[in-house]
């Protein structure tokens, strides 16, 4: 990764944020709360993947369309979320695999 590829890289989530910033307080909080609870359950493409600003243009719809956030995803955010992630690699995913892994080499 060169430094044109950081650069570009802080540019597009900069570009995220402020769409971030332009939603409703309510659905603000959502999102970071969202954001907060992928960055701790962990994702593997979570950097990279299309899940973070699909979820903003999902909200964007929800807000052109007159909706509250919580008639969009429901009462239970983690809930959403795992539903999202469901058939998507985790970090916690890959770590217990490893585990498995090893305690199955050191049986044998």
């Amino acid at each position: 990764m060169g430094i044109q590829d950081i650069i570009e890289g802080k540019k597009q989530w900069r570009a995220h944020l402020a769409r971030v910033k332009a939603l409703p307080p309510d659905y603000q909080i959502v999102y970071k709360e969202m954001q907060r609870y992928f960055f701790k359950v962990g994702p593997v493409d979570l950097p990279d993947g299309p899940l973070l600003p699909g979820i903003v243009d999902f909200f964007e719809e929800g807000v052109a369309a007159g909706k509250g956030v919580l008639q969009l995803i429901g009462n239970d955010v983690a809930a959403f979320c795992d539903d999202l992630i469901k058939d998507t690699p985790t970090h916690a995913d890959i770590y217990q695999e490893s585990l498995t892994r090893e305690h199955g080499t050191t049986e044998k």
